[in-house]
């Protein structure tokens, strides 16, 4: 198996707590963000805030980022956001560009978002789509 850290928007918490769980059943080491555990049980409003204080406060950006050079792959938790299907914010892009950097296996659970501002650029990373079946990571 993989070492694979789980990443996305802190929306989407319980859903990538739950793909570490499924990719730990199917053999691999799966990580997420230390952040998640403060957003569970949380409405969308007060996820928000958490994020702001994280950002600005606990660094959330070099600390996660911090998770990928000790990791096989990254896999990208891309649920719908803001009525956009396969939502990928701010965060998760400077995270999949240092994943890239470092070489590192890009896996998308959905399709890549159609957010013009930087569609091409996860496109030319290279990402393998998952289509939400977790058993296409290899």
């Amino acid at each position: 198996g993989m070492k694979i850290f789980v990443l996305g928007s802190m929306q989407f918490s319980e859903q990538m707590l739950a793909t570490c769980k499924s990719l730990k059943e199917a053999g691999h080491e799966a990580v997420t963000s230390v952040f998640v555990q403060a957003f569970i049980g949380k409405n969308d409003q007060e996820k928000e805030t958490i994020k702001i204080q994280q950002k600005n406060s606990e660094d959330a950006i070099r600390v996660d980022c911090a998770q990928i050079p000790k990791c096989d792959a990254v896999l990208v938790m891309n649920l719908e956001k803001h009525g956009i299907p396969g939502y990928i914010g701010g965060n998760v892009l400077i995270e999949l560009g240092y994943a890239h950097i470092l070489d590192k296996k890009i896996f998308l659970f959905n399709p890549i978002p159609n957010i013009s501002f930087y569609k091409t650029e996860i496109e030319a990373m290279k990402p393998t789509i998952l289509d939400g079946d977790l058993r296409k990571v290899s």
